[in-house]
């Protein structure tokens, strides 16, 4: 009776519990998948590097070296060069892709890399004056490459010092985290990148295999002269010793087992380091050598008449590693399908070292035109660099002013430029002939203007150039000196050069003066290949500013 009652009594309150229960475990049910995604968050955090180590292992994205070479145009055999003997970088060709037609987006070393460490041109990302002295941070939401890449799993290793970026973050170690791809951890995909800097002046010359002057051929707009062919190809001589170091790097990739799942890029910063080449707009400031290799995803032997340009390399590598950038790169994916059908490169030059000048260009593949922003300077105007580092510069001026230049070759030292250069490049390909004034060529001429103008308004941005750039009335009308750089190096003290910059007086010494300096090149220039001869000392040197004490 007991037992009735009670069963009787507690029957409506188990039902409601069960009722309640039930209703508790569809709950429970329905937040066990969020329950179990904190737990296993939480786990992971904790664990740290055991879910990233999972994760490298099977991280099958392709390593990425990159090789840069510096001030050097597309001077090896595997492009035709005659003298020279480059068969590390020519097997590196023949296993890949070769572009004919590459060009960098400014001929000079602080400018060119650092749209090459963005993907974007150095004018948009304001780091268009060659060695700028008041570096800001990247604008527009812009990244370095190696942060975006860094950002998605890959290490970021700088195998050589030099960055020489114009903008913020810009040293080595803020820019990569290692110096080796060999300090990665097991299974994770590297970014490497390695300059070698052996092509930039000085030249050492080549032992094993030197390059005999009647062996090399010269551009039209230099001289024939024996001093001419000897500064080429002591050039060439120092290309064959960095194509052995490139040798030995491939060979490590495959002593390594790294070459099957490695893209291998090989390029130049900018062009040639001669005179009309490195600093100016032409095709020999601008035209690099540039290849690729990828097993499985290059037909080896291929070569490419595609357009291309230095900051593509950013586009493909992101391409390749996966990577969808917030800002979209002004270069573009190697192997996509929009580089087939781009029709122009474009180019910029503005202050180097603290000359100033400034240049636009626009190039198809079968015209360039040039849009020079300061004709009223002229292209050899003082630049310390090049009067200390270029001896081609002091035979092109003695044989100038005593008027034994070609009116082809003394074009380069008149006193001003014309405003608009327009070459004709299928029969023009050095670039000698200034078509801009030929009405026959006025058609192509408006072309090629105005799509040069909407470059410069609406995708750099183009600053142009200011009153203060052009320091019209800054200096005296002539220079008080009988040298510019003795007058330059007396007067640091005196005027703000890192804002004017240097004065464009014209010509920059007498033809006493360039004779001397040319004797002065001439045991250098002339020595053999197993000599030591020290570079002479034609400039002055670059006055460093005091340190403050505290």
């Amino acid at each position: 009776m007991i037992c009735s009652s009670m069963e009787a009594h507690l029957r409506p309150t188990l039902t409601q519990r069960n009722h309640d229960t039930e209703k508790a475990m569809r709950k429970i049910c329905l937040l066990m998948p969020l329950v179990w995604m904190a737990l296993v968050t939480t786990v992971m955090s904790a664990a740290g590097s055991v879910p990233e180590t999972a994760k490298q292992a099977h991280d099958t994205r392709p390593n990425i070296l990159w090789i840069t070479i510096e001030d050097w145009s597309a001077d090896l055999s595997c492009y035709g060069t005659k003298g020279i003997h480059t068969p590390h970088v020519d097997q590196l060709a023949a296993e890949g892709v070769r572009y004919q037609y590459a060009f960098t987006t400014s001929p000079v070393c602080s400018t060119s890399r650092s749209a090459m460490m963005t993907g974007f041109h150095q004018n948009y990302i304001h780091a268009h004056q060659h060695r700028e002295h008041d570096k800001q941070p990247l604008p527009h939401g812009v990244k370095p490459i190696p942060h975006l890449l860094a950002d998605a799993g890959y290490f970021t290793a700088l195998m050589s010092n030099k960055t020489d970026c114009n903008f913020t973050p810009n040293t080595k170690a803020e820019l990569f985290q290692g110096k080796d791809w060999s300090q990665r951890k097991p299974g994770q995909p590297f970014f490497a990148r390695i300059t070698f800097g052996g092509t930039h002046r000085s030249w050492k010359r080549d032992p094993e295999r030197p390059i005999a002057i009647e062996d090399v051929e010269l551009p039209p707009y230099y001289p024939d002269t024996p001093f001419v062919r000897r500064d080429w190809a002591n050039g060439l001589e120092q290309m064959q010793l960095v194509d052995r170091q490139v040798g030995e790097l491939l060979e490590r990739l495959d002593r390594e087992g790294l070459r099957e799942n490695t893209i291998v890029f090989f390029i130049g910063d900018h062009g040639r380091c001669h005179i009309r080449g490195k600093q100016f707009l032409y095709d020999g400031g601008l035209r690099i050598p540039m290849l690729m290799r990828w097993p499985g995803k290059v037909e080896p032997g291929t070569v490419s008449e595609d357009l291309v340009m230095s900051i593509d390399i950013c586009a493909t590598v992101l391409a390749a590693a996966g990577i969808r950038p917030a800002v979209a790169l002004h270069g573009q994916d190697l192997l996509g399908a929009a580089i087939r059908d781009r029709k122009y490169v474009f180019a910029a030059r503005d202050k180097m070292d603290e000359t100033h000048d400034a240049m636009r260009s626009i190039r198809s593949h079968d015209f360039k035109l040039i849009h020079n922003l300061m004709p009223e300077r002229p292209w050899c105007q003082y630049n310390r660099y090049k009067e200390g580092a270029y001896p081609m510069l002091a035979e092109l001026n003695v044989l100038h002013m005593e008027g034994r230049l070609s009116p082809v070759q003394a074009r380069f030292l008149a006193a001003s430029k014309p405003e608009y250069e327009l070459f004709d490049l299928e029969h023009d390909p050095h670039e000698t002939r200034n078509l801009a004034d030929d009405a026959k060529y006025a058609a192509v001429k408006s072309r090629l203007q105005q799509a040069l103008s909407d470059w410069r308004a609406n995708v750099i941005e183009d600053q142009g150039v200011t009153d203060e750039f052009r320091a019209a009335d800054v200096f005296p009308a002539t220079c008080p000196m009988d040298k510019v750089d003795d007058w330059v190096f007396a007067n640091q003290a005196n005027f703000d050069f890192n804002r004017y910059g240097w004065p464009a007086w014209y010509p920059t010494r007498s033809l006493a003066q360039w004779r001397a300096a040319r004797e002065q090149w001439v045991p250098y220039v002339f020595r053999q290949p197993d000599e030591n001869v020290a570079r002479p000392v034609i400039s002055h040197p670059r006055r460093k500013t005091p340190k403050k004490k505290r």
